[in-house]
């Protein structure tokens, strides 16, 4: 597709992954929506990339709902949605809480789900678009201490391919894409603070990767990209 003339909205807008990709995408020429839940740091993004901040929580439907009604209206159109919102949390299966549990599933699953919904439905009645779900290598592979996100990465691998089946005879790309480690605010915010390392990925490197894809002829597309760090050192 031609980026001049996207309608995008990003979820989990506001930093890392989500705000290189609006920030490319407006670079590119596109129309942008950033929604976050945080007012402040939403509102500063959105000035910063000359894009519509929209404060919204994903894992809340009414949020949702009026989210995407409002992306229609005040973008002119809509056509690609990048599925980005979503946050950590590691522990040991012992010391899992299900309420940590449940919190994580309600954003990286369920608040997915909806946002794909919402979108999906303009999507068939104008018989185009795009959905571009984040999602993680920690889809691909469990780890230590990774039973709450690592199963929501797995669920949302789950659903692309659901989805992508549901929607391609409607002219709908469903795309999914899995970062290794990114250095962004993502771990500080989970608690896990990285130092700086120029060998690993940067936020940059997924929104050039999403971009890519978007920017294939319509008549095709990537069903799914894994990006790592060439000879990542620490």
């Amino acid at each position: 597709m031609d980026l001049r003339n996207a309608r995008a909205l990003v979820t989990g807008g506001s930093s890392g992954i989500g705000y290189a990709t609006a920030q490319l995408l407006r670079d590119k020429g596109a129309a942008v929506a950033i929604c976050g839940r945080k007012a402040d740091a939403l509102d500063g993004a959105a000035s910063e990339l000359g894009a519509l901040g929209i404060v919204a929580d994903v894992s809340k439907e009414d949020d949702v709902v009026r989210m995407v009604a409002r992306v229609i209206v005040e973008l002119g159109g809509y056509d690609v949605l990048i599925n980005n919102a979503g946050f950590g949390h590691w522990a040991s299966l012992a010391e899992t809480k299900s309420a940590d549990f449940r919190r994580v599933w309600e954003t990286n699953v369920l608040g997915a789900m909806m946002v794909a919904r919402e979108s999906a439905r303009h999507f068939i009645s104008q018989k185009r678009g795009n959905i571009v779900n984040i999602a993680s290598t920690a889809g691909q592979r469990g780890y230590e201490n990774g039973t709450s996100y690592v199963s929501t990465k797995f669920a949302l691998r789950g659903m692309t391919e659901c989805w992508r089946a549901e929607l391609r005879s409607y002219n709908i790309r469903v795309m999914h894409v899995n970062p290794s480690e990114v250095q962004t605010e993502f771990f500080e915010a989970a608690g896990r603070p990285r130092s700086k390392n120029p060998t690993k990925l940067d936020a940059g490197d997924i929104a050039h990767t999403i971009c890519a894809m978007l920017e294939m002829e319509d008549r095709g597309f990537i069903t799914e990209a894994t990006v790592w760090a060439t000879n990542p050192s620490g």
